[in-house]
């Protein structure tokens, strides 16, 4: 029987505890649910909706937190009558069509500088 004044058992006990029930704040969370608020609302998806649909799920796939926006993602798929297979299915065709993903505009690279009014 483990005796319940040694530190080390006390130590090891909680930051196992803690480390296992710790949740975490994704990064990318607000930008995220974004795009679930927006796939909730689609009713019948668009190929973008999938593969956004897709990659989230893939994102989140054992994140510890973001627990609000895996039930929604979990709801969408029900909505859509489509379960994770059947939505990756349905993506790799999508993709294999020749999908490409237009950029966002927030996503433009580059300096803005204007070249066209530069004498030559």
């Amino acid at each position: 029987m483990p005796n319940s004044a040694d530190p080390s058992t006390t130590a090891s006990t909680t930051a196992s505890t803690a480390a296992g029930s710790a949740r975490q704040s994704h990064p990318l969370h607000a930008l995220d649910r974004d795009v679930v608020d927006r796939l909730l609302a689609a009713e019948t998806p668009a190929d973008a909706d999938l593969i956004d649909a897709a990659r989230l799920l893939m994102r989140y796939q054992g994140f510890p937190g973001a627990d609000d926006l895996q039930d929604d993602l979990e709801r969408v798929l029900r909505l859509w009558g489509l379960d994770r297979e059947a939505l990756h299915l349905r993506t790799r065709a999508v993709w294999a069509a020749g999908f490409r993903p237009a950029p966002a505009a927030a996503e433009a690279v580059g300096s803005s500088f204007d070249t066209t009014d530069q004498e030559t």
